[in-house]
Formats: C-alpha cells, sequence, structure tokens
C-alpha cells in the first residue's frame, strides 16, 4: 500500500516538476519575445530619444541585470516551494529512502532546469545589452530626414524595464516644477501680506508728487490744499512776471493775463490711484515701484485761449517790422488802395508753447521769451474781391415803426473804370493807387431822418488839449470833422482809421509829436490818439463791444492809465463793435481845447450804468541819461526830456443794474513803459577874458545873460510841451 502511495506521489511530483518547467519555458519564451518587441519599439524610438551618455548605459546595464537577478530568484523560490511540499510529504511517510532518492533526483532536475534558465536569462540579458549598444550607435548614426515618427511612443515589457533617462527626466522636470510652486506660492504669499499692510491706507502712496511737489501719505483734500496752495503763491507773485521781448520791445505778461488754471483734482485723483489698479500683483508691483523709483503726476495747464491770441495780436501790433498787408480805404469819390510791406510776423503757435511751457513750472522764475518771427511777403492786390467788398446799390433811409427799426441810407457805390483798366493802373510800382468810384446818392439819408432815429443820448466823454498848441488842435479838429455823423448800424464794426483815413499833409493835417524810439520825435498827425481815446472811453460808457484797441507806449495825461487807445495808420487801430439793438450815431464836437464826443441811439429796455474802474498795480521807475552837448559849457546841464515812472495797470468794466452790480468785468491789463529822463551835459571850454582891459567888463554881463537865459528858456518850455504832446500820439 505504501508503495502505491509513495508512486503515486512520485507520479504527482513528476507532474508537478513537468508543469513547473512547462512554466519556466513558457515563462523564459514570454520573456524573450518580449525583450525582441522591446528591441522592436526602442528601434522606433530611437529616433527621437537624445544619444545616451556611457554613464547613463552602464547604469542601465546594471540595473536590468539587478532586475533578472531579482527575477530569477523569484521564480527558483517559487519552484523551491513547490519542490518543499512533495518533499514532506515524503518524510511523513517515513520514506527516507524513496525521499532521498526523489529529493536527490527531483534537486538535480531542478538544479539542471535552474541552470538552464539562469543561462537563458542570461542569454538574453547580454543580447538586451549588446542591442543597447548597437541601438546607440545606430542612433548616432542615423540622418535628420529619418526623424518623422515623433509622436509614435512605444511602451517598455514591464514598468521596471522602463530605461532610466526617463525616469531622470521625470524626476528633473519634477523638481523644476516644485521650484515653480514654492516660487509662484511665495510670490502670491508676499502679495497677500503686502496687500493687507496697505489695505486699509486711505491716503496717497509713497512716493507721489504732483507738479513735484510730494504728497506721499496726504488724504485727497490734504493733497488738493496742499498744490492749490503753491499754484496761488505762485501766480500772485507779482514781481515774477513772464516777459516777452523782441529787440527793444517788451512786453509783461503773468499768469493771471491768461487766467491759467491747473486741473488739480484731476491729478490728484490719478495720483491717488497709483497701486488701486484692482489687481493685486499689478497693484503690489505699482506700489513696490513707485516707492523704490518715485512718481510725479503732472497737472493739465488750461489757459484763456481768447486771453492769448489777444497777447499775441498785441505784442504783433507793437512790432515796428510787421508785416503791412494792402489796405484800402474810400475818399470822397476814389478809391485809395495802399501797397503792402514785406516784414514779419509773430509766429503766434511757437509763442503760444513756450507761454505755456513757462506758466507749467511753478518753481523756478519764469526767463525772457523771444518773440518767434515769421518774414512775410504782403499778399498780392485782389481787384475782383475789393469790388465785391465795396460795391453796393442805393437805399434810402427810413424808420420802421412797432417795433422800432431804423432803415439807415446806402450810398451806391461801384468803380468808376473796368476791372481792367483798375488792373492796368497795378502794373506801376506806387505805394498808392486810386481808384476812381461811382458814387450814387440815395433820395433820402439817415441824416434827413434826424431825432426821429436818434432821439436819445447813450454816451458822452470828454478830454481837454492844449488849444495854444495850433497843429496839435488842427489834428485833432480835422479828425474830429471826420467822425462827425458816422452811424453804425447793429452789428457792423467802427474803425478808427477808416473813417479817420490816412494821416498826411495833403489830408489838411501838420506836423505834431510820437514816441518813435523811446524819444518824443516830429510826426505827422500827432494828437489824433487823443480823439481816439475819448471814443474808446464813450464807447465803453455805451455799452458796446471793443474789437481791437491797444494803449500808448506811455501813459498819457487826458486819460487815467488802462483807459487811452493809441491808433497808428496802417498798424494799429482802435475798433468797437454796434451791439445794441439799434443804429448808433456819432456826434463829435472838438473846439476851444475841449474833445467832446457823444453817443446817440435808442433806448433799450434794459439800460445798465457803466462804471469804469482803472488801478495801478506797480510803478516802474524812471532812469537818466545825460548826453554830451559841446555848445554848452562846461559844468552845466539842461533837461531835454523829463522823467515820468512807468506802471502796470489794470481796467475794470462794472454794470449796474437799479443800482447793484450785476457784473465785473477785467478790460485790459496794460504796462506803461518809463520814460527815461534826458539830460545835456555841456563839455565846451570857458576861455577866461583879458584883465587889461577893464572897460570891456560892463559888455561881459550883458553878454552872458542873454547867452544863458534863450538857452534854458526854450529848453524849459519844450520840456513841459513834450510832456502834453507825448500824451497824444504813439507807435
Amino acid at each position: 500500500m505504501k508503495k502505491k502511495e509513495n508512486k503515486n506521489l512520485e507520479i504527482k511530483v513528476e507532474k508537478q516538476n513537468e508543469e513547473l518547467t512547462k512554466e519556466n519555458n513558457k515563462a523564459l519564451e514570454e520573456t524573450i519575445n518580449e525583450n525582441e518587441n522591446t528591441n522592436k519599439q526602442v528601434d522606433k524610438k530611437e529616433e527621437k530619444q537624445e544619444i545616451i551618455k556611457g554613464s547613463e548605459k552602464v547604469e542601465k546595464n546594471s540595473e536590468n541585470y539587478e532586475k533578472l537577478n531579482f527575477k530569477k530568484s523569484k521564480k527558483q523560490k517559487d519552484k523551491n516551494e513547490k519542490v518543499e511540499e512533495p518533499k514532506k510529504e515524503l518524510e511523513n511517510n517515513n520514506q527516507e529512502e524513496p525521499k532521498k532518492e526523489l529529493k536527490n533526483n527531483n534537486q538535480e532536475e531542478l538544479k539542471k532546469e535552474l541552470k538552464n534558465n539562469n543561462q537563458e536569462e542570461t542569454k538574453t540579458e547580454l543580447k538586451y545589452n549588446n542591442q543597447e549598444e548597437l541601438k546607440t550607435e545606430k542612433f548616432k548614426n542615423n540622418n535628420q530626414d529619418e526623424q518623422n515618427n515623433e509622436n509614435k511612443e512605444f511602451k517598455p515589457v514591464t514598468e521596471k524595464e522602463k530605461p532610466t533617462y526617463k525616469k531622470k527626466k521625470s524626476k528633473k522636470g519634477l523638481v523644476i516644477a516644485i521650484v515653480i510652486t514654492l516660487l509662484i506660492f511665495v510670490a502670491l504669499a508676499f502679495s497677500v501680506i503686502f496687500s493687507l499692510l496697505n489695505m486699509n491706507n486711505q491716503n496717497i502712496i509713497d512716493g507721489v508728487s504732483i507738479l513735484g511737489i510730494d504728497v506721499s501719505g496726504l488724504s485727497v483734500e490734504q493733497a488738493k490744499n496742499q498744490i492749490n496752495d503753491a499754484i496761488e503763491n505762485r501766480f500772485q507773485d507779482e514781481n515774477n512776471n513772464l516777459i516777452l521781448k523782441r529787440d527793444e520791445e517788451e512786453t509783461n505778461v503773468t499768469a493771471n493775463t491768461f487766467n491759467a488754471k491747473f486741473d488739480v483734482d484731476k491729478a490728484v485723483a490719478e495720483a491717488y490711484n497709483i497701486g488701486r489698479k484692482g489687481n493685486i500683483i499689478i497693484d503690489n508691483y505699482e506700489i513696490l515701484f513707485t516707492k523704490l523709483s518715485k512718481r510725479n503726476v503732472d497737472a493739465k495747464l488750461y489757459l484763456d485761449e481768447t486771453l492769448l491770441n489777444a497777447a499775441v495780436e498785441d505784442v504783433s501790433s507793437k512790432m515796428k517790422d510787421v508785416v503791412k498787408e494792402s489796405s484800402y480805404y474810400i475818399e470822397d469819390d476814389n478809391l485809395i488802395i495802399v501797397k503792402g510791406k514785406a516784414g514779419y510776423i509773430v509766429d503766434a503757435e511757437a509763442l503760444k508753447n513756450k507761454i505755456y511751457s513757462q506758466l507749467s513750472n511753478i518753481h523756478t522764475n519764469y526767463q525772457v521769451i523771444e518773440i518767434p518771427t515769421i518774414y512775410k511777403e504782403p499778399d498780392p492786390i485782389n481787384l475782383e474781391k475789393i469790388r465785391d467788398e465795396i460795391y453796393k446799390e442805393p437805399q434810402d433811409a427810413y424808420v420802421e415803426k412797432n417795433p422800432t427799426k431804423v432803415h439807415p441810407h446806402v450810398d451806391g457805390i461801384d468803380f468808376g473804370i473796368s476791372i481792367e483798366e483798375a488792373e492796368k493802373l497795378l502794373e506801376t510800382d506806387q505805394e498808392e493807387y486810386t481808384i476812381p468810384l461811382k458814387i450814387t446818392a440815395p433820395k433820402k439819408t439817415i441824416n434827413d431822418l434826424g431825432e426821429e432815429a436818434f432821439p436819445d443820448l447813450l454816451a458822452t466823454f470828454s478830454t481837454t488839449y492844449d488849444a495854444s498848441n495850433k497843429n496839435r488842435s488842427t489834428n485833432i479838429e480835422l479828425a474830429s470833422s471826420k467822425v462827425n455823423g458816422t452811424v453804425i448800424m447793429p452789428g457792423e464794426n467802427f474803425s478808427y482809421n477808416t473813417v479817420v483815413g490816412r494821416r498826411t499833409i495833403e489830408a489838411g493835417y501838420k506836423e505834431g509829436t510820437a514816441y518813435i524810439g523811446g524819444k518824443v520825435v516830429p510826426d505827422v498827425g500827432g494828437g489824433i490818439c487823443q480823439l481816439s481815446s475819448t471814443i474808446y472811453n464813450v464807447a465803453l460808457f455805451a455799452n458796446l463791444e471793443i474789437v481791437e484797441r491797444s494803449n500808448h507806449m506811455f501813459l498819457t495825461g487826458y486819460v487815467a492809465a488802462g483807459r487811452d487807445a493809441t491808433v497808428y495808420y496802417g498798424s494799429i487801430d482802435f475798433v468797437f463793435k454796434n451791439t445794441r439793438e439799434y443804429p448808433i450815431k456819432i456826434v463829435t464836437d472838438s473846439k476851444n481845447g475841449v474833445c467832446k464826443v457823444s453817443i446817440y441811439g435808442i433806448k433799450e429796455e434794459k439800460e445798465y450804468q457803466v462804471v469804469l474802474q482803472p488801478k495801478i498795480t506797480s510803478y516802474i521807475p524812471y532812469t537818466t541819461t545825460y548826453e554830451d552837448d559841446p555848445t554848452l559849457e562846461e559844468g552845466k546841464e539842461v533837461v531835454e526830456q523829463a522823467g515820468v515812472n512807468g506802471c502796470r495797470s489794470e481796467c475794470y468794466k462794472i454794470l449796474k443794474l437799479d443800482g447793484k452790480v450785476v457784473e465785473q468785468k477785467l478790460l485790459s491789463k496794460d504796462t506803461y513803459k518809463a520814460k527815461e529822463k534826458i539830460v545835456r551835459r555841456g563839455t565846451k571850454k570857458v576861455v577866461a577874458k583879458p584883465t587889461q582891459k577893464p572897460e570891456e567888463t560892463p559888455n561881459e554881463t550883458p553878454n552872458e545873460t542873454p547867452v544863458e537865459k534863450p538857452d534854458e528858456t526854450p529848453n524849459e518850455g519844450q520840456e513841459q510841451e513834450p510832456q502834453n504832446n507825448n500824451q497824444n500820439t504813439a507807435t
């Protein structure tokens, strides 16, 4: 029975051994197949992988070898455990000899089998390693055209047998990812902490300034007050004037001249919003950057364009070499065309930019601005345009009732010759061209309407002049007669130069005096500026709009500072506009030293009381100039021209209705130069008389007296005369 059991047991062991052998062979077969598949996949992967370094190859072989040994050990262990089970059964049956014999047989078979397995696995391993070396060499020799299957990947036989370089690459990428994550985390943590520190800050952040003024840590209101105070202090500094200069001509202006204003509210808002964009990262960067590098916010400066243009025009009107465009006027039955003259014009935009640049800086003193100019030829005379401008059909004057409306007469005007004939006149080079006109008078003129059209006195104003100065009196009275009776329709302009005409000897004007180059010099038509200044005042009192007006170079004696209006034919004019509802009529009366001008018309529903309020803001002291006079004895001095202080002035126009002020308007800011005192100083040597002729002594005294007095008396008289005359005309 026992023999039978042993035999069965041996058969069972044999079957198990056969099964183990089959399993081992199958496993080896699968391993070889897998290795071959791996080799094929590696061949495909060669086109993508980088050249494996020698050290990596050795490392890889070592790892593969360890894996194979581990696999062999595991399989061997499994086999041994399966063998151990039948061995124990044989021992329990007390079959020592069969057990030993079976054990020996089994051990011999297992050894052989393991030996074969080890040999096969070693071959496989060597084959794999050799193939890896061949693959490396093959990869090195491949050209670039064979690398077209980059997206193909292969799967290793097992996860344990994946190439080592992938793990290394994965580890390196993992390290980089960890470092980047840490950096992002640190940055976010820093941003959160930085934001928490600045979260409750309701003031402007550190490092911010406005117009160069530090506003760090200030609230919005505090920043506004600080900037506004700095600007106000700057603009109220009357001694810090901006000087516009060209040659000897200077014009003083300030920020208030142009009603300069900075947009402080917008600048403060911009400063406050620095670091408050709503993005935590951007805000933190902006706050940090501003603290380190500082940031200045500019406030935009605004200037009154109307006042700016007026200043440019004023500067241009004072230029002696300004370009003179061709002009014309009607005198009696003739059209007088005055040929233009080349000269300079102010580069308005360049000057405005310079003024803007200077006023934008509230920290440094203003610099003198050299007025930029451009040389310009006058425009050619356009006869067609002139004819269209002067052409009129005759119309009778009449008054329309309910509502009252005055229609003035219109003289019919046209060229007395053809355009072709007029163009031939222009072919000659002349300063003036005279073209005859055809004047057709209407049947009824506006003067025929009388008080029906101009029943009310709207305003009147008078100045006085020296009636003993015949030349000057003649000029005033002649100009006055030309203005007298002039009617200005609603919306029309009155031009002094157009109405009075060119001041020439032929026109009846006399030689008076004028300011040229800072001195009193003879000039034809001297004195007519007194009439223009008188008309300026009456136009203001009639509440009419002033279109063009310039102050004199020096102070006048017949009106206060800021209430004069100088003229110079061809360049400086005085113009006002009839802004009333009805026509107005100018009535002048100049005689016996009184120049009186009145304006008549129809009163409107609201008639304002006009008050003019001039004031001097500062004085400009005069200087003294000495001139050597070889005709005057040494030690003697004669005042050739008395010195007069200059000044800066402002003039305001105040409107009252029923005794209450309804409007106050700045009319002008003017600068009057100081008139230098000119003293003639004698350089003539005095020769002593011989003492041996006493009889000649009585004759010396009368000779000296008439010599000195005639020199002094005329000079003293001349000194007073220019003071009166200087206040009448100017360039």
